[in-house]
């Protein structure tokens, strides 16, 4: 059986999961910064990273290649390039918020003085404002993988409190309109297990 490793919490493993609500696998939750969760981890995977998928002996790393497979294995429709682009801006902005909140929790304060810190935030303020303008413009108007991507990423700002997106309506309309869909509100990382 398909075996799809990840926390509750990352957006990154949130988004296989939604994509995977149809499908059978087993979702293994993970503590990935100790114990022995951390040692399956790198023997597994050496990125040591998560999501990953395990598929009868097959292990492939990566939310975006996971996804690439499935869609093979699934005999699924590739993903057009504005999609692949949709994703790069997503997947930017995610790594971005990540690296912020692992800053965050290391106890490093944010110092708008130093390269890393600027870089950061002038990505993350583009990103979310190109976004807003794109489901603004109709772009993201299915539920496809880029949408679920993309509501994962607006989902997960709000729910670590990663940025102020008072000013970008449309993504929390988006937000909104899909918060209800059943494969969204079991994966709801709030939720309790």
């Amino acid at each position: 059986m398909l075996k799809l490793y990840g926390s509750t919490t990352s957006p990154f493993v949130r988004r296989l999961r939604l994509w995977l609500a149809n499908v059978e696998h087993e979702f293994i939750n993970m503590q990935i910064f100790s114990g022995s969760d951390r040692e399956l981890l790198a023997r597994m995977n050496p990125t040591l990273k998560i999501p990953m998928i395990d598929d009868e002996g097959k292990v492939i790393y990566d939310s975006r290649v996971i996804f690439r497979y499935l869609s093979d294995k699934y005999a699924e429709r590739p993903l057009n390039w504005q999609q692949e682009n949709l994703l790069t801006l997503i997947d930017s902005a995610n790594d971005a918020l990540v690296q912020s909140l692992i800053l965050k929790r290391s106890e490093i304060e944010e110092d708008d003085s130093k390269l890393i810190f600027r870089l950061q935030k002038e990505r993350i303020q583009t990103i979310l404002e190109h976004l807003n303008r794109l489901v603004e413009e109709g772009e993201f108007g299915h539920w496809q993988y880029p949408e679920i991507c993309l509501y994962c990423l607006v989902d997960w700002i709000e729910f670590r409190e990663l940025h102020d997106l008072s000013a970008m309506p449309a993504l929390l309309e988006f937000q909104a309109r899909h918060n209800d869909r059943i494969e969204v509100t079991t994966t709801n990382p709030r939720n309790p297990d």
